[in-house]
């Protein structure tokens, strides 16, 4: 339900996404995975894919108490897109 919110009216295919991360885990060698394990997943693909829908889940899924928290992933974020068009 997470992923279908975060991807909400933003250029991503929710069902594509869950789709590749499902094949991904089935070719590790991991038998179980951690919900943690599985929400970082779901994080990267995100911030992989849209920005908006990462930081829509990430807010839930961080759970943020308070806005000083919410600018440092922002503030993350950015810092990681400025290196990306350096390079």
């Amino acid at each position: 339900t997470g992923v279908l919110k975060a991807t909400e009216k933003r250029p991503v295919d929710a069902v594509l996404l869950v789709n590749e991360i499902e094949a991904e885990l089935q070719n590790t060698l991991h038998q179980d995975i951690t919900s943690t394990e599985l929400g970082e997943i779901v994080m990267r693909k995100l911030r992989e894919r849209d920005e908006v829908a990462y930081v829509r889940f990430a807010s839930v899924y961080r759970e943020f108490n308070d806005i000083d928290s919410f600018m440092t992933e922002l503030k993350s974020l950015k810092r990681r897109n400025s290196k990306k068009k350096v390079e």
